[in-house]
């Protein structure tokens, strides 16, 4: 029997329903990393996650909130100073100038708020569409998109989930397969399995929950000995990006 494009659609859709069980069970209550009070922090925070570990960003953001607390206030930054707050966070330069753009744009444009569209967001300097996606799921709870990240990358391909080699395309793939309810957790979910379970370098396979359902693809296992039963891990507590 042949199968069609509509069966296979139909098979992905399964698998990732499976894939969104397990990681609601194991990850219930993961939430995003990056700590902010309110959009126009995470917007900052998010542009400053860039090459950078989610963890350095919360060490260098209170003292930069504390010294720029609106987007006036970042759009009246002098660039020495504000690159002296944000240096640890790499390509600091860069990002400076974009974080002034951006509140520039903000004040200018939109009465320095931070809008809760797409559409809008992507048009700010230094904000593509993985940093909308994050401050409209996580700020305004709107699901437009899913944030592809390297982690996600990752796992989209060894769970089987995409074969794309491009964020925008992993992202396509994954809005075509998952509910759409779900796309707000499923890159946190997916970051937090990637960091405990799934890494890059070393893939816990003996105690990984999708186990029996993973295809590994792209995982190199000694010899063709079987996986062992998954265990599961502790159900997530901490956050993750």
């Amino acid at each position: 029997m042949v199968r069609t494009s509509t069966d296979r659609l139909a098979e992905a859709k399964r698998h990732a329903r499976q894939v969104v069980k397990l990681l609601d069970r194991y990850y219930p209550a993961v939430e995003c990393a990056l700590e902010h009070d309110n959009p126009l922090q995470l917007l900052i925070s998010t542009i400053l996650s860039a090459q950078c570990t989610d963890a350095r960003v919360n060490m260098v953001t209170p003292a930069l909130f504390r010294r720029y607390p609106t987007a006036a206030d970042f759009a009246q930054a002098k660039l020495p100073e504000l690159e002296t707050l944000i240096h640890s966070t790499g390509f600091y330069r860069n990002k400076a100038k974009n974080i002034v753009a951006c509140c520039q744009q903000l004040v200018a444009q939109h009465g320095g708020q931070v809008p809760d569209t797409l559409e809008e967001l992507v048009k700010l300097p230094g904000v593509g569409r993985k940093t909308g996606n994050v401050v409209l799921g996580v700020a305004f709870h709107k699901a437009v998109g899913v944030v592809v990240d390297t982690h996600v990358t990752r796992l989209s391909h060894r769970l089987g989930l995409s074969r794309a080699n491009t964020a925008e395309k992993i992202e396509q793939d994954l809005m075509a397969i998952v509910p759409r309810e779900a796309w707000i957790a499923l890159s946190h979910q997916l970051i937090h399995h990637g960091r405990q379970i799934c890494q890059a370098r070393k893939p816990d396979c003996d105690h990984c929950p999708f186990a029996e359902i993973c295809p590994r693809i792209g995982v190199k296992t000694p010899g063709k000995k079987a996986a062992k039963p998954a265990k599961a891990p502790r159900r997530a507590r901490a956050k993750a990006s």
